[in-house]
């Protein structure tokens, strides 16, 4: 028998019993529209999570501190395994000559002191709390600092610009954003309620940083024996006038906070501001605090992704502590292998059932054809072109589902989609694709049923091609 005997043959057998065939290949397409569609939602979280860091450079910066800090004991919270690793070791200095050193590696692009510190924010009679960070201007031309909501980045590390989080407007004037018009924003005011006025409106408006200091006259009038009897305190505040040159929009995601601090000023301005004497979380975490001249922590910017892991063994190489996102980069891929396997375990339940019912349907073919299963032998078909038969509608309801499994996929997919997008935004977050089909997905998914289609066959069609042609002749 020819191979296009064997699929004409099996094509007019599917389309003799349509019904049974229609609602066969219909679990193979719920299945497979259940696969894709869980599988193609943990594809799309992880590409939003990856592309979001890769757009935000973070595969492409990376911190170093004076000594080598056990970053896995501190994301798990081990303090005292943190504290330990401090013990052994002898920080290096990171001075304005480290600094330079580490700016003059091949492949890095910029590189700069971690200035962090607490601040209060005052504009007209309103005050909020936030955090201060210093930036050199040349980082206005990343993301996501070249995205401002409204107004520019400076363009002076000297200036007395700054950069303000929208969140922190909130917190001084009640600020909305206005999604009728992007360009105006709403500010509710007691006593004159929810009024309309241009977003620039804001722009140019002064602003006072203020910070504390210890005040030298009060201890050196009052002992410090005395302070700690009363509740005077040897603090002052001391401010520090700037404009507003721009607004920071709210961070859309988790790679977005890296410089998202309320507000942001030029790093030599920031050098100029009064304040205690850490400024940022990495003093507590080294011992270079005690050294007069040294940074905290630096940040490096590499030019591409793949300049990092040498310029990072450079800077080890000089003794110096580093960490990247780059690096905890294996265990996130990790993560979400185990959730792609968990959803797309749960998607192949319902092909292990769509692939029943092809067995089903395929036995009782095999029933009702039993005695046209023993003409075909009698007249010299051979049992493998009995099993090409089988396997062929088997292969065929596999394909059948397959395709039509994804168009189901597609349309869940969408329709979740639009679902979810609907509350996010409600919320005031950006819209996200949360679901990505891939080729591979796409071809593998109609590749993996028709294999489950044709492994559900394997039995009907050994049982057919065993059928002894004498006893098939007298099936009535």
């Amino acid at each position: 028998m020819r191979f296009d005997d064997q699929f004409l043959l099996g094509l007019a057998n599917l389309w003799r019993m349509k019904l049974r065939m229609i609602l066969t290949t219909l679990g193979v397409t719920i299945g497979i529209g259940a696969l894709t569609s869980m599988v193609s939602f943990g594809i799309g979280m992880q590409k939003n999570v990856t592309d979001a860091m890769r757009e935000n450079d973070l595969f492409t910066s990376l911190t170093v501190t004076a000594q080598e800090v056990d970053i896995e004991s501190a994301m798990e919270g081990n303090i005292e395994a943190v504290v330990e690793s401090f013990k052994d070791s002898i920080p290096l200095l990171l001075d304005e000559d480290a600094l330079k050193k580490i700016e003059n590696i091949d492949g890095v692009e910029i590189a700069f002191p971690e200035i962090v510190f607490p601040v209060k924010v005052r504009m007209g009679d309103e005050e909020a709390q936030t955090t201060l960070r210093a930036l050199p201007a040349a980082m206005g031309q990343f993301k996501p600092l070249n995205e401002l909501l409204y107004g520019n980045f400076f363009t002076s590390d000297t200036a007395s610009a700054i950069i303000i989080n929208l969140r922190v407007l909130k917190d001084l004037k009640k600020v909305v954003k206005n999604p009728a018009n992007p360009t105006k924003i709403s500010l509710e005011d007691s006593a004159r309620g929810v009024r309309t006025i241009p977003a620039d409106s804001i722009l140019g408006k002064n602003v006072e940083i203020i910070t504390s200091v210890i005040d030298v006259n009060k201890i050196m009038q009052n002992p410090l024996r005395q302070f700690m009897t009363s509740t005077k305190t040897p603090f002052r505040e001391a401010v520090t006038p700037f404009h507003v040159a721009g607004i920071l929009k709210e961070p859309s995601d988790f790679s977005e906070n890296r410089f998202m601090s309320g507000v942001i000023v030029p790093i030599k301005s920031a050098e100029k501001i009064p304040q205690l004497g850490f400024s940022s979380v990495w003093d507590l975490l080294s011992k270079t605090g005690e050294s007069e001249g040294g940074y905290s922590a630096l940040y490096v910017r590499v030019k591409k992704t793949q300049d990092l892991d040498r310029v990072q063994e450079k800077i080890e190489e000089m003794g110096y502590g580093t960490f990247s996102i780059l690096e905890q980069l294996d265990e996130i891929k990790k993560g979400f292998i185990i959730l792609d396997t968990a959803l797309g375990t749960v998607g192949a339940i319902a092909l292990v059932v769509a692939a029943l019912g092809i067995i089903n349907t395929m036995v009782m073919s095999i029933l009702e054809r039993t005695r046209e299963i023993g003409i075909m032998k009698a007249i010299g078909g051979s049992e493998n072109e009995i099993k090409g038969i089988f396997f062929f509608e088997a292969g065929a309801i596999g394909l059948i589902g397959g395709i039509f499994g994804l168009i189901l996929g597609w349309i869940v997919t969408r329709i979740a989609n639009v679902v979810a997008n609907y509350y996010i935004i409600q919320q005031g977050g950006p819209h996200v694709d949360l679901f990505y089909m891939p080729v591979w997905l796409l071809l593998g998914a109609i590749a993996f049923s028709i294999v489950v289609s044709l492994l559900a066959g394997l039995y009907p069609a050994m049982r057919a091609a065993h059928i002894d042609p004498i006893e098939a002749l007298r099936h009535d």
